[in-house]
């Protein structure tokens, strides 16, 4: 028996021992290919030799201090680098070591910066239906994963949920891209005028949706008119970018395709890249001159913020994607792999949308592609096309409740940017062979 409390207490897991470029081995000698970087974190893959190198060095050189006596240069050097190609405003960066963290940081200093400037009465927080955000209690009440709040719903404060840019589910028949994001729009400034135009302190949106609808992308212009409408009544835009960001989608930050820049984003997984857990929030110059200007002390901090060994990690992850040229080499694989996804899958009874941008792309399982009605959630296919996909050797991350927390199945794909062509292939064909599986076992094939 296991003294191990893991995820699920009825599963039994593999042993992993070994890391080779896409690959994890397990203890009897199996390969999986990560086609998912495990939650979209393994960037570089299990065996980055300049990354591996820089973490050791860095503890033999020094492995931690604390930040409230030190700062450190790995994390001054990581801030630089980050600042330098972040969206424009951006200015300073707020280490912390993980995704939840980083927003729970995030809704802080966005509360922290109006208490700053006087404007105390500012409380609200709006962001999307079927959204995922974090597992903190600030940052699961942020989202609008409904399975993953249901059990802890007293416990979380109230934040208002608005409906998410879903064009495969949300966009009416016969509606342009303009018109849907101009109804989405419209939403949000309603839902800010009912809450009271000088009471909302902040709207949080993934730039590109991930786990709880599946590398969903926003259809055009959509984030422009965001932008215009938090600008209107002062509502600061935090953008999380934990998942979808750090080259994921084909630039550094996601919301480089959007044209537009937040006032606070969030990072983390690919960040570090798995090599170290680290995350960040990203800070535009008017918050940080509203804290430094008034009273100097964000009043918020956790043991292992910028963490000398993570930020020494993180740094040469990042140095090698540039160095690599990695960024253009997940447009192209990405357009690779979307292009054998709609071959293989296009005209498949069962898959009734694919979509996402870069290496961040997702497939929406259906019972009948012409009504887009859902498999019985009791039906667990998603789960199942995970057991299958392990058997035959491959890693993906498939969802359940993508429609309303309930119904709905998504596969998502998110690879270490380092795959050759024929690891395209593979994913395809595996993943072909797991969900023709897992469709035999839960309704026959039919």
């Amino acid at each position: 028996m296991s003294r191990v409390f893991h995820r699920s207490l009825r599963q039994s897991y593999p042993t992993a021992v070994a890391g080779e470029g896409p690959y994890i081995i397990d203890s009897d000698g199996r390969r999986y290919l990560d086609a998912c970087g495990g939650a979209a974190v393994s960037c570089l893959g299990h065996s980055a030799t300049e990354v591996i190198e820089a973490v050791q060095q860095q503890v033999q050189q020094l492995a931690y201090a604390h930040s409230s006596f030190f700062t450190t240069e790995p994390m001054e050097q990581l801030a630089e680098f980050l600042i330098d190609r972040a969206p424009e405003g951006l200015e300073s960066v707020y280490f912390v070591s993980g995704g939840s963290e980083a927003v729970e940081a995030a809704l802080k200093l966005a509360r922290q910066y109006f208490t700053e400037i006087g404007q105390p009465q500012r409380r609200h927080l709006i962001a999307r239906r079927q959204s995922y955000h974090g597992n903190t209690l600030g940052a699961l009440a942020t989202g609008g994963n409904l399975w993953r709040r249901a059990q802890f719903e007293p416990l979380l404060t109230g934040v208002s949920h608005v409906s998410p840019c879903y064009a495969y589910r949300e966009r009416l028949t016969g509606e342009s891209d303009d018109d849907f994001s101009t109804r989405l729009a419209k939403e949000l400034e309603d839902e800010i005028l009912r809450l009271g135009a000088d009471e909302v302190m902040a709207f949080v949106a993934e730039p590109v949706v991930g786990a709880t609808l599946g590398a969903v992308p926003p259809v055009a212009g959509y984030f422009r008119k965001v932008r215009e409408v938090c600008d209107r009544y002062g509502v600061l835009l935090i953008l999380d970018e934990v998942m979808c960001g750090m080259g994921r989608t084909g630039t550094l930050f996601a919301v480089e395709q959007e044209g537009i820049s937040p006032d606070i984003t969030t990072i983390a997984k690919g960040l570090g890249a798995g090599y170290q857990p680290i995350g960040a929030t990203l800070v535009s110059g008017k918050i940080y001159r509203a804290i430094e200007e008034g009273s100097g002390f964000f009043q918020h901090g956790h043991t292992y913020i910028g963490h000398a060994t993570a930020c020494a990690a993180a740094l040469a992850v990042q140095r090698t994607i540039e160095e690599k040229q990695l960024l253009a080499r997940v447009r192209e694989l990405g357009a690779g792999l979307e292009a054998r996804l709609r071959e293989r899958f296009g005209a498949h009874p069962h898959i009734g949308d694919i979509r996402g941008r870069g290496l961040f792309l997702g497939l929406e399982l259906v019972r009948d592609r012409d009504t887009r009605v859902a498999f019985d959630p009791a039906l667990k296919l998603h789960a199942v096309i995970k057991k299958a996909a392990m058997a035959n050797g491959l890693m993906c991350y498939p969802m359940g409740g993508t429609i309303d927390g309930q119904r709905g199945d998504h596969i998502l794909l998110a690879p270490p940017f380092i795959l050759e062509e024929f690891h395209l292939d593979e994913v395809v064909d595996k993943l072909d062979t797991a969900i023709g599986s897992a469709l035999k076992t839960v309704c026959g094939g039919n």
